[in-house]
Parts: structure tokens; C-alpha cells; sequence
């Protein structure tokens, strides 16, 4: 019995995009009808000639319409932006396309009901079901410590932590977080909003919902560490004495002790004081309790000996992997929890 085609948009073809890109044109249950973008170089090339495949007859555009305009199940929306246009979801999902989106919003989370109550009333008018994911939020913070749960007799805490070596898996937002930059202003002025752990709450709270438990505050610590040397990366140069690495950390607690910790630790390499961290780049779980346990998640070794950081192009794939359950799902906002446990279609191709 064939297995259902889904007819598949591409939204933006960056790192996260190109990932996602690839896969639904490699993918037998996979029908990709349009790619869109913002380049002004890209407009026009084939689909196949973006991600180094064979031609697909499914030629890019920039012209928002013709998107909108276009007839497909679902589209996968990945703009490189720190802040997803909220209003192009909706158009998207009142036009009658579901939507898979590892830019957010995150969903369901009750520091956003505004955007929340947004996209459900796009949902409802469209018939048609949104699901917010990613690597982190959408994946290492929730979805893998909360099926490391079934290993535990007892849960005191649970920590998540991202550790990247940005030297090693450089990327284009290194300058914008402030590294090279005085310690001291980055301190009081921290790149990333102390509010940030809002938009990572809905993984806190499903944590939180599968151990049965209530998160009563959120509390937030920001470090950094000074380069002991002129650090040399892909996008620039950090000078001596300045911000060389970054740790957030922000602890979510229930019944006057943590329960939840999400660790996020950012280094141009060693040669920085304090060094938090010296193993490779990784989304790690901690549970502490009976029976204490670690997890590691890392790409596989490179020939070189390392472990690639692939945050990104997982961030794409845990969104594509999950196209035909969100577009079978009722109409409106779709958690892990009303997934159930996925089923991706068409990995193995011999």
C-alpha cells in the first residue's frame, strides 16, 4: 500500500531551511510544490540547484502571494530571523496550509497569549494545525529528558544543557551576542534579554506537566568569560580581555527547590577564563535522583576525531520529520503531547 503524499512549501533557504530543503526533495512521502526566499540571487533557480540535487522542476520565488496562493499540505517555516513574523504564520494558516515552524512561536505558552490567541483564531478560520519546533526549544529540552523519564524511580532535578564551541561551529550571531565586547557593559547589558526564557517556557512547562508538578518561579543567572588571548573566528576577531564565552542559565522551581534547569554554554574555545565546559559541542540531560542519569546528544565523529555541532540542520529535520502527523492532527495549535510519539515516513530509502 503507498504511503500518502503530503504536498510540501519550503519557506527560506538558510541553514535551518537548506536542511529542511533537501530532505522533503530526498523523501519518497514528500511532494515538494514550492520553495520561497529572500534572496534576490536565489529567485528563480530550481529547488534541486539550492541544496546541490538533481533539478526539480520547482522553481524559488520571493513574491509572498503566489505562496499564499499556491495549493500544498503544509509549509515548513524557517525564516532566519530572531523574531518570526507572526502575521505571515496566520496568513499561512487562514490561507488553509498547516504549519511547521522551527522560528516559533512556541506554543502553548502563557507568557505569549496574545500570539497564542492569534494563531489559534488562523488555525480555526483555515481549518488547519500549527506546530512550533526546534532543536532547543522543541527537541534536547523537552522531548528527549521527558522520554528519559521512564528510566527514573525518582526525579529531583532535571538540567539541559547546550554547549557550543563557536570557534569550531562557527555561526553568523557570534558578533551579535557580544562576544568581543567589555565584559563588564555585556554584564549589565546582556545581548540576550533576561526575558528570553519565556519563549523556551512551553518546554519548561511540559517538563513540568509530565512529572506533575507546578512551576512557581523562573529565576535567571547570566556569566561571562574573558579571552586570555586574541581569539581568531570565521566571522571576525575577539580581542584579549573581552567577552570570549557566555553562560545562561535559568532555573525553573516547584515546591522551594529546582526543578528544572536549562544551561546554555557559549565558547570561543579553551583559552578563556573560567572555562565551564571541555567536552564537546552537545545538547547534554542531567536527571538527578534514583537512578542518576546522563545523556549526550552529538553528531557522530568527524574523521578528525571531533563531534559536529548540528543543532541547525536538526532544528529543520525535527520539523520535517513531523510534516504528515501535524497535517493529520486536528485543526488548531499541536504539542509533543497531542502528537503522541512520531513515526517519520520515509528515512529508510535503499
Amino acid at each position: 500500500m503507498a504511503e500518502k503524499k503530503h504536498r510540501v512549501i519550503q519557506w527560506a533557504t538558510g541553514v535551518v531551511g537548506s536542511a529542511a530543503l533537501k530532505y522533503f526533495i530526498e523523501n519518497p512521502v514528500i511532494d515538494l510544490v514550492g520553495v520561497y526566499v529572500t534572496n534576490p540571487e536565489k529567485v528563480g533557480k530550481d529547488a534541486g540547484d539550492l541544496v546541490g540535487l538533481p533539478k526539480t522542476g520547482v522553481l524559488a520565488t520571493n513574491d509572498e502571494a503566489a505562496i499564499l496562493a499556491m495549493d500544498a499540505d503544509c509549509v515548513l517555516f524557517a525564516p532566519s530571523m530572531m523574531t518570526p513574523p507572526i502575521e505571515m504564520v496566520c496568513q499561512l494558516l487562514e490561507s488553509g496550509k498547516n504549519v511547521v515552524s522551527p522560528a516559533g512561536p512556541f506554543l502553548p505558552n502563557k507568557w505569549i497569549p496574545e500570539e497564542a490567541a492569534r494563531v489559534e483564531a488562523a488555525c480555526k478560520a483555515g481549518n488547519s494545525s500549527f506546530h512550533g519546533c526546534g532543536i532547543h526549544p522543541g527537541f534536547s529540552g523537552d522531548i528527549l529528558p521527558i522520554t528519559l523519564l521512564r528510566l527514573m524511580n525518582r526525579v529531583d532535578c532535571v538540567e539541559v544543557s547546550e554547549v557550543i564551541d563557536k570557534v569550531r561551529n562557527p555561526m553568523i550571531y557570534t558578533e551579535i551576542m557580544g562576544f568581543g565586547t567589555d565584559c563588564d557593559e555585556l554584564l549589565a547589558n546582556p545581548r540576550r534579554s533576561p526575558e528570553t526564557y519565556k519563549f523556551f517556557y512551553s518546554s519548561m512547562a511540559m517538563i513540568a506537566e509530565a512529572l506533575g508538578v507546578e512551576i512557581e518561579q523562573v529565576t535567571v543567572k547570566f556569566e561571562v568569560a574573558k579571552a586570555l588571548k586574541d581569539i581568531s573566528h570565521e566571522f571576525g576577531l575577539v580581542k584579549e580581555g573581552t567577552c570570549g564565552g557566555q553562560h545562561y542559565e535559568w532555573t525553573a522551581w516547584s515546591g522551594g527547590a529546582p526543578i528544572i534547569v536549562y544551561h546554555f554554554y557559549w565558547q570561543l574555545g579553551p583559552d578563556i577564563d573560567p572555562v565551564w565546559e571541555t567536552g564537546e559541542a552537545m545538547y547534554r540531560v542531567r536527571i538527578h535522583g534514583d537512578p542518576p542519569l546522563e545523556c549526550h546528544l552529538m553528531g557522530q565523529q568527524d574523521p578528525d576525531g571531533r563531534h559536529p555541532f548540528l543543532g541547525l540542520p536538526w532544528t529543520g529535520l525535527v520539523g520535517c520529520t513531523v510534516v504528515p502527523q501535524v497535517c493529520d492532527a486536528a485543526p488548531g495549535v499541536v504539542s509533543h503531547f497531542d502528537l503522541g510519539v512520531v513515526k517519520p515516513k520515509g528515512l529508510v530509502r535503499r
